[in-house]
C-alpha cells in the first residue's frame, strides 16, 4: 500500500480517483478548498485537507504534503478569470512540485490535457488562451524537475460511464487526434500510471478506445 496526496481532491476526476485509490488499499490525502465539500470528499475513503493551494507557499504546501508517497495534481482553477488560472494552474502547481521535490518525493503525476504544449496554437483573444499558457508552462516546468513524473492529458471529458478501454498516442504507430473520454476512465487511466515506472518521463495522449487500461499503460 501507498499514501497518494490529490491536490483537487473535489473535482469530479479527483474524485473518481481518491475512491478507486482507496478501493484498492491505498491511503489518500485530497486537498481541496471549500470546507463544504468535506463530507462529500470524505466519502470517497480520503483524508479530507480543506487549503487553498492558490495562496500557500511552498513550505506551507510541504507541510501538507509530508508523509506521503506520491503527488497528483488534479486542481485548476476553472477558468473565466485569467489571472487566476495563471495563479492556479501555473503558479500553484509549480510551487507543488517544488515542495514534492523538496520533501523527497519521487513520483508526481500532473493532470493535464490532451493539445498542451507551448505552440498549443490557441489565439491571444480565445477564453481557453490563459489556461492552455498555463498548462503549458506548468508542464514545461515539470519535465525539468528531477521529480519521477508523467503527464496524463486526456482528449475532451465526458460524463459518461466509465468503459476500461482506452487508445494512446504512439502505440501502434498511428497519430492519435483529440476525441472524448470518460472522466471515470481518466481516474482509472491516473491509478494505472501511479505504479507504473515506463510511464516516468511520459506524456500521455490518450482518448476513449480498444485496449484495457492497464495493458496500455503496460505498453508505453
Amino acid at each position: 500500500m501507498s499514501s497518494v496526496a490529490i491536490i483537487g481532491g473535489h473535482g469530479k476526476v479527483a474524485l473518481l480517483l481518491a475512491e478507486l485509490l482507496t478501493s484498492q488499499g491505498h491511503s489518500v490525502r485530497s486537498l481541496f478548498r471549500n470546507e463544504d465539500h468535506a463530507p462529500e470528499v470524505a466519502a470517497t475513503g480520503a483524508i479530507p485537507v480543506v487549503a487553498d493551494v492558490e495562496h500557500l507557499d511552498v513550505p506551507a504546501l510541504s507541510e501538507l504534503l509530508d508523509g506521503v508517497d506520491a503527488v497528483v495534481w488534479s486542481a485548476g482553477a476553472g477558468g473565466g478569470n485569467s489571472a487566476r488560472t495563471y495563479a492556479v494552474d501555473r503558479d500553484a502547481a509549480i510551487r507543488s512540485m517544488n515542495a514534492t521535490a523538496e520533501l523527497g518525493i519521487e513520483r508526481y503525476i500532473m493532470v493535464s490535457y490532451f493539445g498542451a504544449s507551448p505552440d498549443h496554437g490557441v489565439p491571444e483573444g480565445d477564453p481557453f488562451f490563459a489556461y492552455a499558457e498555463a498548462k503549458a508552462a506548468a508542464d514545461q516546468y515539470l519535465r525539468g524537475t528531477g521529480l519521477s513524473w508523467t503527464i496524463a492529458a486526456p482528449s475532451g471529458l465526458t460524463l459518461d460511464p466509465p468503459t476500461g478501454r482506452i487508445e494512446v498516442n504512439g502505440q501502434g504507430g498511428a497519430e492519435l487526434t483529440s476525441g472524448s473520454v470518460s472522466r471515470a476512465d481518466v481516474a482509472a487511466v491516473v491509478a494505472a500510471l501511479l505504479p507504473a515506472q515506463n510511464s516516468v518521463g511520459a506524456f500521455v495522449q490518450f482518448n476513449n478506445g480498444d485496449t484495457p487500461i492497464a495493458e496500455a499503460v503496460a505498453q508505453l
